[in-house]
């Protein structure tokens, strides 16, 4: 034990936890893991926090976690995190599922009058007027013995995080916008954001340039599901099989023999023994996929100017409404989201619930021009289009 975290490496000292924690209402969560030699991240630390305990718990020397999993997974306790989307990941690994429910501090922060992705150092040292020691950011959390420092480190990941999830929750609660983070919430808990789909893989490639098409767009598809597949099966990160770049230059090229694959660069003759002959049948096998088989990448939103200004104006309001509110005008809206509401599109979270009721519906009266925006005394307020012109009626 360090100061007050225990250091959990029994399942004797497991099992005493799990009886401390079992009736918490909620516990606070994080991960140590590697995954740089690795397709899967390898969890090397598990830390959790409630009202009145810290602990590590090392999952290199206990061979079973299920007690302490089925806490995390039990449905009636809230499970807090900060940026929990890798961490989640690393749970869905385990158990093809997502500990629920679960409360974001990041997310959450972006309607306290902080910034949208706002790290967890600088969320504590806002709050609480904590600085974190940085000293073990690059650890490499599969060394064993860890010592004090290091366990430390990774206790204040939960440690303060319990009294933010407090403080946040109260004044959430009293500003009535505790249920407004129910949907993002529920958005991080979507398995379908970590189960792996190697026939998606080629969406997570960067866009080539010049951009890939036709036919050209199936074989990336073909050559990515294949890297993907390698990768799992063999526990490797995806560019030690192939690096993106390569894949691109295949699917451009496609070439059809093996001088044809040592042309491309960065497919070195000791790669090429190795995956050459597969590489010629993903290829050969997908050009010869019907064209209506053909992936199609995302349609890319071409603007008018004047869609372009409207577009602008959108953003005005959406800042001027998060100003209103003190929260991060990211939380509301991304000026993608914007252009997609420009070009018509419905599904889209600033015109649902509580953002709809803060700022997108505003934004639809704005573009059926129902509302415009002025300046009065050089500040930027809303007006109603319909508006009597002797006694104009401002918000803001």
């Amino acid at each position: 034990m360090t100061d007050d975290c225990f250091y959990i490496d029994t399942p004797a000292a497991l099992s005493d936890l799990c009886r401390r924690i079992r009736d918490s209402r909620w516990i606070c969560v994080d991960t140590e893991f590697m995954r740089e030699k690795s397709y899967f991240p390898q969890l090397c630390l598990l830390q959790v926090a409630t009202a009145d305990a810290v602990a590590c718990i090392d999952p290199l020397t206990i061979a079973d976690l299920d007690p302490l999993l089925d806490i995390l997974y039990d449905p009636s306790i809230t499970k807090v995190m900060h940026a929990a989307r890798q961490d989640l990941e690393i749970f869905f690994h385990l158990r093809g599922e997502l500990p629920k429910p679960l409360f974001d501090t990041q997310i959450a922060a972006a309607l306290l009058h902080h910034t949208d992705q706002i790290g967890y150092g600088t969320l504590v040292e806002r709050m609480l007027g904590v600085q974190l020691d940085k000293a073990h950011t690059r650890t490499d959390w599969c060394m064993r013995p860890l010592d004090p420092e290091q366990l430390r480190y990774a206790a204040d990941d939960v440690r303060y995080l319990a009294r933010i999830y407090v403080t946040q929750r109260e004044i959430l609660e009293q500003q009535g916008r505790l249920h407004w983070l129910d949907e993002d919430f529920a958005e991080l808990t979507d398995t379908s954001l970590y189960a792996v789909e190697p026939m998606q893989a080629w969406c997570r490639i960067k866009e080539a340039r010049p951009p890939l098409k036709g036919v050209q767009l199936a074989v990336l598809q073909a050559l990515a599901a294949w890297r993907e597949e390698r990768a799992l099966q063999r526990n490797k990160p995806r560019r030690w099989i192939l690096r993106d770049e390569i894949l691109t230059d295949l699917a451009r090229a496609m070439p059809t023999t093996r001088d044809g694959l040592a042309k491309i660069r960065g497919l070195e003759p000791a790669l090429l023994d190795k995956v050459g002959n597969e590489l010629l049948r993903v290829i050969d096998r997908s050009r010869q996929a019907p064209c209506e088989a053909w992936p199609e990448p995302e349609p890319r939103l071409i603007l008018s100017p004047a869609q372009e200004a409207l577009v602008d104006a959108m953003m005005a309001l959406v800042r001027l409404r998060a100003h209103e509110q003190g929260i991060s005008p990211a939380m509301l809206a991304t000026r993608r989201d914007l252009e997609r509401v420009v070009t018509g599109a419905k599904q889209v979270s600033v015109l649902r619930g509580w953002r709809g009721a803060m700022v997108g519906h505003d934004l639809q009266n704005l573009l059926k021009g129902e509302l415009c925006l002025c300046v009065r005394d050089g500040l930027l307020l809303t007006q109603p289009v319909a508006a009597s012109a002797e006694e104009p009626e401002y918000s803001n």
